[in-house]
């Protein structure tokens, strides 16, 4: 489990997956809809990715949740 937690390719998708999500933070206070939710499904994939990767079931739970909740508030909107 260790070599995977340091595994340079997990490590990337984590960088990729963080700088992402802090965009979709940036389009929200900047207001601008629809992307920042596109920014957040990306970064959420990539994070559930990384669950995987780990096998960390807590990553993978809280990031369908997010999942979920975003894409049910965007069809909602």
């Amino acid at each position: 489990m260790t070599a995977l937690r340091t595994s340079p390719y997990v490590d990337n998708v984590k960088w990729i997956a963080t700088v992402i999500q802090l965009i979709g933070y940036g389009l929200t206070g900047l207001n601008v809809v629809p992307w920042n939710i596109f920014f957040f499904f990306g970064g959420i994939i990539l994070w559930f990715a990384v669950g995987v990767m780990w096998k960390d079931r807590a990553i993978m739970v809280v990031h369908v949740g997010a999942f979920f909740s975003l894409f049910f508030g965007y069809l909602n909107s």
